[in-house]
């Protein structure tokens, strides 16, 4: 098996997740996909890497992309957990169907997979978990009922995963973006704000750059925290 440190990438297919997959394969690593979408198996296949097709809502494709994972690199050095974005309702319009559905998607999935890689993590000496969140985590909107709760609610559960296990040398951090895509068409639909900093929103790449950083040795000290990729945009201190 390959010495070159390995790490999980979730909702890899396309965005955030393929962007991350990008990088860190550029950087080295040997790369283990999942998405839904068929594409994940070629972007693998054009990495050197694997990838399963699955979903982050189902925990027997958790534990098939962890097990495949360890069968064919032998460890797991990192975990980044990207999602697709949730729907936009108006909040009493919201089934509890779809609430249990984000609820899997956004929370529960970090907290299966979380207990599938932290023993292979504590034999390899050490990983690092990036939760991939949003800027409004923690400012209610009406426009996006799933961030202000879900993944305020993920965000806790970063802290106290680190709390837990950083002296297993096993950080957990969460990444909270505000738009992230590589031309403006992408993001029709949403309301973007004229004045961003480089006229632009960050591209993927650019984003998969900080979480290279936050995975590397370089930040071995950040842990439990959220860090906002928005340009100042969120109020929240």
């Amino acid at each position: 098996m390959s010495s070159a440190k390995v790490a999980i990438i979730t909702a890899a297919s396309r965005g955030i997740g393929a962007g991350c997959a990008k990088e860190l394969a550029a950087q080295g690593y040997n790369v283990a996909l999942m998405a839904r979408s068929p594409g994940v198996l070629d972007l693998a296949k054009d990495l050197g890497g694997i990838a399963i097709q699955g979903s982050m809502t189902n925990l027997p494709d958790l534990e098939q992309l962890v097990e495949t994972t360890l069968t064919t690199f032998g460890r797991i050095d990192a975990v980044v957990n990207s999602f697709g974005d949730p729907p936009h309702r108006d909040l009493l319009s919201i089934s509890d169907e779809m609430w249990l559905e984000n609820f899997e998607m956004l929370f529960l999935s970090v907290v299966r997979i979380a207990k599938l890689v932290t023993q292979p993590m504590q034999r390899s000496g050490g990983g690092v978990i990036i939760n991939i969140s949003a800027c409004d985590s923690q400012e209610p909107n009406l426009g996006t009922p799933f961030s202000g709760t879900l993944r305020a609610a993920m965000e806790g559960f970063t802290k106290l995963y680190a709390k837990r296990y950083r002296t297993d040398k096993i950080r957990m951090i969460a990444v909270a973006p505000f738009f992230v895509a590589d031309s403006m068409s992408e993001l029709e639909g949403w309301n973007v704000p004229t004045d961003l900093m480089f006229g632009r929103p960050a591209t993927y790449r650019e984003f998969a750059e900080i979480v290279a950083f936050l995975i590397s040795e370089n930040a071995k000290f950040i842990t439990g925290t959220t860090l906002k990729v928005d340009e100042a945009y969120s109020a929240a201190i």
